[in-house]
């Protein structure tokens, strides 16, 4: 999954074994792929034939006997081959991205799914080009008679217009917030500008996020893309960001970021959108920018926070003159889809989707990123599985399915935001996409408590998907769906920070799958022997018993509502 926070962003760069069903009398016993036997909780009867399948094809519970070969040990077979050191992190565009797309792709082919992508050397592989930016290290800053150095006064993140040494005048923008009842842009026009702004947001008197929910912060203090986005929106060229909080140090957190830094940036070669260029600077560049002093810029922020909306800034920025050029390549990456033809609604698609990209090594280590999302790309492929052993055993399903693992996640949704601006499948013809980014472990707010998932978006489009959701959840799983990230008002802005966001702006309705981040996201640490395979097996099960009724009830969901 995408970052989120100031340094915590840049780092980056933009689910026990689980009782299948109440009614079922003992486990079910299956054989997996490749021959083996699963690990049952209770040994199979003496005619080793499962109780479900003795029954009436009429009164068998399909979905409960194809759910049960999702299995822990099938989860940890295929989690420990793409999480693996040799796999390199799976990089966008590098080898281990290539290995793991290989080995999908394979495992796709092998289970009999069809491989939909026309024109492609590999009809499993939907291959595009991107361009791959990265800093050269020979930015310089001037301001005034002073010279300043990069990352040890100041840094950037996205893109630049400065290639060549370019001299300009900042304006200043407060915080850079625009939301009903407060703006720093009213009566400022920033359109082809370099702007300055202040990171954090303005408090209220009892010393709290003045434009959060109930005291907590708001998406603008905890994000600082949502500020260059809305920079680029207003038109402005570049936004030279200022950290002024108690007790921060640009000198250690230029350091920490140096790694992360030097590694590139991708995006489209056809990039539509505003480039979006971010630069950080150290208090006492912006000072000497600002023509002010600490206290001076301090009687700023305390007179905003009086006044609870944005005052005038007497500043009177000083010119400046700067080079940071980046060094560009293309290259080529590639999404793996696996198709299932439906029966007799074949024309609907329903999407399960993951992203099987992660960020490769940093600073010598390799960062195998097992939960996000090695998790939900294996999940993917125990669901395919599943699929493709009830269509072969004349059980479905009515629609078809697209297992969807895509590339780019890491880099700003890039490879589920290339499907949806190249479907292969019409985006009219498509009923859903369930995507499961990250449910192998357990975040700190459900530590010693009872399984849990999070679920984001499910009710945004249709109300039919929650439902169904929650009915297959009370069936057969009966964990705790936790719903806080729903609020339009989260400030990680989860719902926007995986996949299924990309088919949600086509108006398709979405449920994204999560257990939320822990220490190690992100992090080195994010390794195989951490993941809670019973918890991720029970999860993946109620991704797919949601998706057995999606592609088998006789009408497609409604899409009836537009929450934000």
């Amino acid at each position: 999954m995408k970052k989120t926070s100031l340094y915590a962003l840049l780092l980056a760069a933009c689910c026990a074994t689980t009782a299948v069903a109440q009614q079922a009398p003992e486990k079910v016993k299956v054989k997996r792929k490749r021959g083996k036997t699963e690990a049952a909780a209770t040994p199979a009867p003496a005619d080793t034939t499962p109780p479900m399948t003795r029954q009436a094809p009429e009164e068998a519970d399909w979905a409960n006997v194809y759910g049960a070969t999702i299995t822990q040990a099938d989860l940890r077979e295929h989690l420990t081959i793409l999480a693996s050191d040799a796999y390199e992190g799976r990089e966008t565009g590098e080898k281990g991205q290539k290995m793991a797309a290989d080995y999908l792709a394979k495992r796709f082919k092998d289970l009999g799914l069809t491989g939909p992508v026309q024109n492609s050397d590999n009809p499993y592989l939907q291959h595009f080009t991107m361009e791959r930016s990265t800093w050269t290290g020979e930015a310089a800053l001037k301001v005034g008679g002073s010279n300043y150095g990069w990352l040890t006064d100041f840094y950037a993140y996205g893109s630049s217009p400065f290639q060549n040494e370019t001299t300009i005048q900042p304006v200043f923008a407060g915080y850079g917030i625009e939301q009903e009842g407060y703006s720093d842009y009213a009566g400022l026009d920033v359109k082809g500008k370099d702007i300055i702004v202040l990171l954090g947001e303005p408090l209220n008197a009892a010393g709290k996020p003045l434009l959060g929910k109930e005291g907590q912060g708001s998406k603008w203090g905890m994000d600082f893309r949502a500020k260059a986005a809305k920079a680029a929106e207003k038109g402005a060229r570049s936004v030279f960001f200022v950290e002024t909080a108690p007790g921060s140090s640009f000198t250690k957190a230029a350091a920490r970021m140096a790694p992360y830094i030097s590694r590139p940036t991708v995006s489209f070669l056809d990039n539509k959108e505003a480039a979006r260029s971010a630069f950080f600077v150290s208090p006492a560049v912006a000072y000497k920018m600002l023509g002010t002093t600490a206290a001076g810029l301090g009687k700023y922020q305390s007179a905003v926070n009086k006044a609870g909306k944005p005052v005038a800034g007497l500043f009177k920025p000083a010119k400046v003159t700067i080079k940071a050029p980046k060094k560009k390549e293309q290259f080529t990456t590639e999404n793996v889809l696996g198709f299932l033809e439906g029966t007799d609604k074949k024309e609907e698609i329903l999407v399960v989707s993951a992203h099987y990209d992660h960020i490769g090594v940093i600073n010598g280590q390799v960062h195998n990123g097992a939960d996000d999302d090695g998790s939900g790309t294996v999940s993917v492929l125990e669901m395919a599985q599943a699929f493709t052993k009830a269509k072969a055993e004349g059980h479905g399903p009515r629609r078809s399915m697209l297992f969807l693992t895509v590339t780019g996640e890491e880099k700003g949704l890039l490879g589920s935001e290339y499907y949806t601006d190249h479907p292969v499948f019409p985006l009219e013809s498509t009923i859903a996409d369930l995507n499961i980014d990250m449910v192998g472990r357990t975040d700190k707010d459900h530590e010693g408590k009872a399984d849990y998932v999070y679920v984001i978006g499910s009710d945004k489009l249709s109300s039919e998907l929650h439902a169904i959701n929650e009915a297959a959840n009370k069936k057969y799983t009966q964990i705790d769906l936790d719903y806080r990230f729903n609020d339009p008002e989260d400030p990680n802005r989860f719902y926007y920070r995986s996949d299924h966001y990309n088919f949600a702006k086509h108006k398709i309705p979405v449920a994204f799958f999560f257990n939320g981040v822990h220490d190690d996201y992100h992090g080195a640490g994010d390794e195989v022997e951490k993941i809670e395979f019973p918890k991720m097996e029970k999860r993946a099960r109620l991704v797919f018993f949601t998706a057995w009724e999606l592609a088998n009830r006789n009408d497609r969901i409604v899409v009836d509502s537009n929450k934000p």
